[in-house]
């Protein structure tokens, strides 16, 4: 392979729109049923003709699936259901000639228990030093370490024939590695180096807080300070490492962190850590005029001490489509909400939708679509035999898991299963052709062609601050630059402010010009 070019930071990464990618249902290239990185390459046109700047890849590494890919065996290694690495290689190199620049999931909280470390571990080696393992408690060490729960249900270690505990804050096929050990650091920074020297532009680190444990491994107690795995102040030397690689190649990262303390959360994006991460107060916030303005204040706020641009997201792989999520009666983001046939009105979900992409498209930070937003996808109800989620077994039934925003996408409404390639590995519900992307892309009020022309003028914001307007109860109005945007969360419909030109609605004014209920607007002014 020859040397490809470093990517350069020329702080692209700050106002950019970068669209997520979760290979296995974007688009089947060679008719398995599975999304892979030939289908990626066939649609290259449709993301440029998007107008995004980059795309974030969910884990496409060789995995035995237990977790959608985020159970990884070989970081070095494309799954065979996906591709090839030389195709990996092709795909970043004809993406970058397209204007498209490339982001990699990194897993660095654990491993597939099909990983070699772990298999030799599992053997007796010395690769044991490399993850939890334990004597259980009790006694004949039946009982678990200590009480930690997996962000997946049931208890966070699993019992080994030997008598030995492993920890797994995860499903049990996701052994966590032991950040305390030299070998685990110089790995991820090895792994780093091999995917930027292929020209990706930057990495996406999943669950970005979760990596360094308390060395005791304590019973949790409710308040303990530090955590005994979340957010602890070991971790960050972890990522001033690892920016030091990123700067030789002027690659960009950008962290999943989930924390309530907003100082805390500041911390990682100090100018030698990580350069951006994600914000989710925004997307987990219910469509509530007063409530969205508090995130967006906070979020700026909490960004502003480090020089952090902010990022905003309505969905991802993890949480329910914005359309259904907004046409339900309670907007607001719960897990333990979630349950199957949950009652949404799919027409004020659309238009709230709509209103968002706006919103969002206008604010001052890089923003991140996730595939099939832009076509208005609703979440799918899956049969309860083709479920594949670890969330929904280990939860017993209860959670519905993951797998309804992870449905195949529609591309051409007159093929056999809307385009996809061959019958999808989740099924497509009824109707799902009528969300085509070809379909769409002919209808100047479809949702696609709402984010094409949105992506496209939301360079009228230019890169100056937000300053707010007055504006009615249940009304968010602000001004960056020379441009307006107005969004209506009020039942009723309200006067635009003095503006000299109308750049975008997201649904038709009224007979008055006036914006109705769940609408946005872009305005010169």
């Amino acid at each position: 392979m020859g040397q490809p070019t470093p990517a350069t930071d020329d702080g692209w990464w700050r106002s950019a729109v970068i669209y997520q990618v979760y290979v296995r249902s974007f688009a089947d290239g060679d008719g398995d049923g599975t999304g892979d990185l030939a289908g990626v390459r066939a649609r290259l046109h449709y993301l440029a003709e998007l107008g995004v700047d980059a795309l974030w890849f969910n884990p496409w590494y060789r995995s035995p699936m237990k977790d959608g890919g985020y159970d990884v065996a070989d970081y070095r290694a494309v799954d065979p259901a996906f591709g090839t690495l030389a195709e990996a290689e092709k795909l970043i190199a004809e993406a970058r000639e397209a204007g498209i620049r490339t982001i990699v999931d990194i897993v660095p909280n654990h491993v597939s228990d099909q990983h070699p470390w772990f298999r030799a571990a599992l053997a007796g080696g010395p690769e044991r030093e490399l993850f939890h393992f334990r004597p259980g408690r009790g006694e004949h060490g039946e009982l678990p370490p200590n009480d930690w729960r997996s962000e997946f249900g049931g208890p966070a270690w699993t019992r080994l024939p030997d008598g030995d505990w492993y920890l797994h804050l995860f499903a049990p096929e996701q052994p966590d590695l032991n950040w305390a050990h030299p070998a685990v650091r110089q790995e991820h920074e090895d792994i780093l180096r091999f995917w930027f020297e292929r020209g990706v532009a930057g990495v996406r680190i999943d669950s970005a807080a979760l990596l360094a444990k308390d060395p005791e491994l304590p019973d949790f107690t409710e308040g303990r300070d530090p955590h005994p795995y979340v957010d602890r102040d070991e971790l960050h030397d972890v990522y001033r490492a690892w920016r030091a690689v990123a700067d030789e190649y002027g690659a960009v990262f950008v962290g999943e962190v989930w924390l309530p303390d907003t100082e805390r959360f500041a911390r990682y994006l100090r100018p030698d850590e990580l350069h951006t991460a994600f914000n989710f107060s925004f997307m987990t916030c219910p469509w509530d005029a007063a409530r969205l303005r508090t995130s967006i204040d906070a979020t700026l706020a909490e960004h502003a001490p480090v020089g952090a641009p902010a990022t905003w997201v309505l969905c991802n792989h993890d949480v329910t489509r914005t359309v259904t999520r907004y046409g339900r009666a309670d907007t607001g983001f719960d897990f333990a909400t979630k349950a199957f046939g949950t009652p949404t009105d799919l027409a004020l979900g659309t238009r709230r939708a709509r209103a968002a992409a706006l919103l969002s498209l206008a604010l001052p930070g890089a923003v991140y679509v996730y595939q099939g937003e832009e076509l208005g996808l609703p979440e799918a109800d899956i049969p309860l035999d083709r479920i594949e989620d670890p969330m929904h077994a280990r939860s017993g039934g209860t959670d519905p898991g993951r797998d309804g925003c992870r449905v195949p996408l529609p591309w051409a409404a007159g093929e056999p299963h809307a385009g996809f390639g061959g019958e999808p590995w989740l099924p497509q519900p009824d109707g799902w052709a009528a969300y085509a992307a070809d379909r769409q892309a002919e209808d100047p009020a479809s949702m696609l062609s709402l984010y094409r022309a949105a992506i496209r003028s939301r360079t009228e914001f230019g890169e100056g601050p937000l300053t707010w307007l007055p504006a009615p109860d249940g009304v968010l109005a602000f001004a960056r630059g020379d441009a307006l945007c107005v969004v209506n969360l009020a039942d009723t419909p309200v006067d635009l402010p003095a503006h000299s030109a109308l750049i975008l609605a997201s649904g038709p004014l009224d007979t008055a010009g006036r914006l109705p209920a769940d609408t946005a607007v872009w305005l010169r002014a």
